[in-house]
């Protein structure tokens, strides 16, 4: 009976040990979990499959509590990772894909503890590309920027939460450049001229 118990205790052990294991070239392989280092508590779960990450990785933070604050979802297809990020109160702070350690494509990132979408980012290679909008808590369009490989260039507006348009103006190489004019909150027009470079002209 003895032989027995300690049998099935091995058995238990053995499967409550099943994790952070390497692979006959010394890669990890099948679940990993991490912890921090001071306080022991989780830090990550995930699965590897020889050396390299696959599926859904949860992320923790340091607490009693182990609140997930971040969730990474691997597709080994296109080495990309579709990332989370969550606050302590499991709202999403932000979200978009990151091909090989650079953001890529659309970012989402939101109002504090709301799901209203604040900011949308467009990525090429880890560089703002594209229109970067910004919206109210309302969900109506405050700015709009236009950017090349993470520089400003070209359209810039802002507006009023009511639609009024308070800037209208040109980037070139990050700097004015072009006609701008700028309007206040009543819709009177405060200034108007032309830039180059960055200065008035």
């Amino acid at each position: 009976m003895k032989y027995v118990f300690l049998l099935l205790f091995s058995g238990f052990y053995a499967l409550a040990q099943d994790y952070n294991k390497l692979d006959e070239n010394g890669k990890k392989h099948g679940l990993w979990k991490g912890i921090y280092e001071d306080s022991k508590r989780p830090r990550y779960e995930g699965t590897f499959e020889h050396g390299k990450e696959i599926g859904l990785f949860k992320f923790f933070d340091d607490t009693k509590a182990g609140t997930v604050i971040a969730t990474r979802e691997f597709n080994t297809k296109d080495n990309s990772c579709y990332t989370i990020f969550y606050n302590q109160r499991n709202n999403k702070v932000s979200e978009g894909k990151v091909v090989n350690k650079q953001f890529d494509g659309e970012w989402k990132y939101y109002h504090e503890n709301s799901p209203v979408v604040m900011t949308l980012e467009y990525y090429v290679n880890g560089k703002l590309n594209g229109v970067r909008k910004v919206f109210y808590k309302s969900g109506v369009l405050a700015e709009e920027t236009t950017y090349k490989d993470g520089v400003k260039e070209g359209l810039y507006k802002s507006y009023t939460e009511n639609g009024i348009v308070l800037e209208e103006s040109n980037y070139k190489n990050g700097l004015y450049d072009g006609q701008a004019t700028f309007r206040t909150v009543d819709n009177q027009l405060s200034a108007q001229g032309v830039f180059k470079n960055g200065k008035k002209v």
